[in-house]
């Protein structure tokens, strides 16, 4: 929910249709547009909490400032910061999941002169909800999904609009086939009438997601059909001035980087009161922005859509056995780029678990589920620590290697190796790719269903170091209680299905 409630621009939407935008075990029935706006979903979300009273676990208003691993006591040290009082506190934790999101630390270009300018500059992650844009004169600098968003909207408005992008980007119109329009577009309230009615809605929609795999496969037919169904859609919205369309086409394939489906850009590229602009600039005016040609526009506000980190590299110092992760992910440091094993956590971080970092899914599928997958991995890590007395666990670093060797190896045959800058291989064209799950979404699910123990190294709470000592007395608790159903494995049997007998943990 960071995402949507950080970001008020105007025309803020998810490009994934609502239906699909959300929790596998919760869907929504008060949906009022197929591609749900930003706030709609920030509602969802936070009104789902609610329901699971998730808030009573929540500290909200602090910051994490540093993570420190302590070998003798297996405890992770928290340095914590109030961000109203500043004062800093110290916890202390069995195992950590970092979940602080990806493109949450948004930054303002690096422009010469930006502290001269005398108008409005704001980078659209950080949108002055007080702003009007009528009849004004306005630059708008980036082609990313925010830009893409953001120009339509202020072309309505604005005396003028200048948008610098120096990227080229293919400009979609869906991933699912589900057809964008510049107007919002209401669902069929005909899908609300009952759960069964939504349920099957919602599995007409998302089960396109995870058929689109293919595509990213370089050379393949699905990928080379995609190229000339977005040149020709690009084409044809465009049609106002044509001359733009070689400004725009990407050398790189598409899916190289993540597709931006943008109702009303290429048209609005087309107004009168729009001007494409590829020349660099040069710097900030006082009134506006100068190009490297010389050539001065001046605006009364300036919008930068320049998005945030990609590299993955955490915001806080994550310190373990004289490494700090913060420092070994950097391009610079010892791995270079967010080196894990499945995605899930590093070698060296014991009791470090990772949601939403590296390899977080395949380039298909839905990202709410991908999440769930994970948390329901740590749901397994979890019990499993618990109930055999683990006091610390880490993934064996051959595990990591033969994981990045079949990663590389993988990554080779797609299109996410092409020369592009993208959050997948952390802005760096030709770097390693690390954003996406080496395969499908589907096969990223198979992977992460069971955990591989083997791929663990374990240290137990018992001093022996007996990895049985859990054993015990040979009892268990629940059979002492005179009160617990031992036979909860009996059932009728039209209820029993024999792919889950005794597979369910919490019976036992």
């Amino acid at each position: 929910g960071g995402t949507w409630f950080e970001n008020i621009y105007p025309g803020v939407r998810c490009d994934i249709p609502a239906l699909v935008y959300q929790s596998t075990f919760a869907s929504n029935n008060k949906w009022t547009e197929e591609f749900a706006r930003g706030a709609e979903i920030r509602n969802y979300w936070q009104n789902l909490a609610r329901k699971y009273d998730v808030y009573r676990f929540l500290k909200a208003g602090r910051r994490v400032e540093k993570l420190e691993w302590d070998d003798a006591g297996s405890l992770w040290h928290v340095t914590v910061r109030d961000v109203k009082s500043s004062e800093i506190s110290h916890e202390t934790a069995d195992f950590v999941v970092k979940a602080i999101g990806r493109f949450n630390a948004w930054r303002l270009p690096q422009i010469p002169g930006i502290e001269d300018y005398q108008g409005l500059v704001r980078h659209t992650s950080n949108w002055d909800a007080n702003f009007e844009a009528a009849d004004k004169n306005v630059a708008v600098i980036g082609n990313g999904a925010s830009g893409i968003q953001v120009v339509p909207e202020l072309q309505k408005v604005a005396r003028h609009v200048d948008h610098y992008a120096r990227s080229k980007t293919w400009i979609a119109s869906s991933f699912g086939g589900d057809e964008r329009t510049t107007s919002p577009k209401a669902l069929d309230p005909e899908i609300f009438r009952s759960q069964e009615a939504l349920l099957e809605a919602r599995k007409k929609v998302e089960g396109k997601y995870w058929r689109r795999f293919h595509s990213q496969i370089r050379g393949s037919e699905a990928n080379n059909q995609l190229r000339e169904d977005i040149i020709q859609l690009m084409t044809k919205r465009l049609q106002r001035k044509p001359e733009l369309i070689e400004n725009l086409l990407p050398d790189f394939s598409p899916n190289c980087r993540r597709l931006t489906p943008g109702p009303g850009y290429l048209e609005a590229l087309c107004a009168e009161n729009v001007d494409y602009i590829q020349t660099p600039i040069k710097r900030f005016t006082a009134r506006g922005l100068e190009t490297v040609d010389g050539k001065v526009r001046e605006v009364d506000a300036v919008f930068c859509a320049t998005g945030a980190n990609t590299d993955l590299v955490p915001p806080f110092p994550i310190l373990s056995r004289g490494l700090d992760l913060q420092e070994a992910w950097k391009p610079s440091g010892k791995f270079g780029f967010p080196y894990t094993y499945l995605g899930l956590a590093t070698p060296g971080f014991p009791n470090l678990l990772f949601i939403g970092t590296a390899h977080l899914n395949g380039a298909s599928g839905t990202l709410p589920h991908g999440v769930e997958i994970q948390i329901t991995y740590y749901a397994n890590l979890l019990r499993n620590a618990s109930s055999q007395h683990i006091k610390a666990m880490e993934p064996l670093p051959e595990a990591a290697n033969d994981f990045l060797a079949y990663s590389d190896a993988f990554f080779a045959t797609t299109v996410l190796t092409d020369n592009c800058s993208s959050w997948a291989n952390g802005g760096r064209p030709g770097g390693r790719v690390h954003g996406l799950w080496p395969g499908s979404a589907a096969h990223c699910t198979l992977v992460r269903r069971e955990p591989r123990w083997e791929d663990w190294k374990y240290e137990y709470h018992a001093k022996s170091g007996n990895r049985f000592a859990y054993f015990g007395n040979g009892w268990t608790e629940r059979e002492q209680d005179p009160e617990a159903d031992m036979t909860a494995y009996l059932k009728l049997e039209e209820d029993n299905d024999l792919r889950y007998i005794h597979e369910e943990w919490c019976d036992l």
